[in-house]
């Protein structure tokens, strides 16, 4: 409590570095069951939530509670819309395009935006609108991210899986 009062971005990227990392290993391990762990990929997918995911979440959940400042359940369903249909379809598009660019793969980012970005939007949606909902109606704002992180191992899982999965030519 201290540390996310005292260094709330810090808190938050470490958070979510952690579950990324979590993410990754689990999809590697238990879905794509890799005879031997990319470390490269772990680390890349690791620093995108120290660097990325946790800083934007910080200041979009801050921005949000501070552009919808109606109480209740109206605002919520505010926060939710411009969460999951403003914000969640560019931030999925700057996480694949990052993560595959840091790996390596700058020309992929086209193809895998064309194979996976939809899809990962719909899982996104069906994830995380039942899940923002509460977390805008419930959650202080100051424990948003924190609350949304254990969602997030699911996601990550789920991201990782999208973000390394093979991008099939036609």
């Amino acid at each position: 409590m201290m540390a996310l009062d005292k260094q709330p971005v810090m808190t938050k990227s470490i958070t979510s570095a952690l579950l990324t990392l979590i993410g990754d290993l689990i999809c590697q391990l238990l879905i794509d069951q890799v005879p031997q762990l990319d470390l490269n990929r772990t680390f890349v997918f690791t620093l995108l939530g120290l660097v990325l995911v946790g800083p934007t979440l910080h200041y979009w959940y801050l921005f949000l509670s501070k552009m919808i400042t109606m109480p209740g359940a109206s605002g919520a369903f505010l926060r939710l819309l411009l969460d999951q249909f403003g914000f969640a379809p560019i931030f999925i598009g700057v996480f694949l395009s990052a993560l595959v660019t840091l790996e390596g793969r700058p020309s992929q980012v086209m193809p895998k935006l064309k194979q996976e970005w939809f899809s990962s939007v719909v899982a996104n949606w069906q994830l995380w609108i039942p899940f923002q909902f509460l977390n805008f109606l419930f959650v202080p704002q100051k424990f948003q991210v924190l609350a949304a992180n254990f969602v997030a191992l699911a996601w990550n899982v789920i991201l990782s899986f999208k973000g390394h999965r093979e991008v099939v030519r036609k």
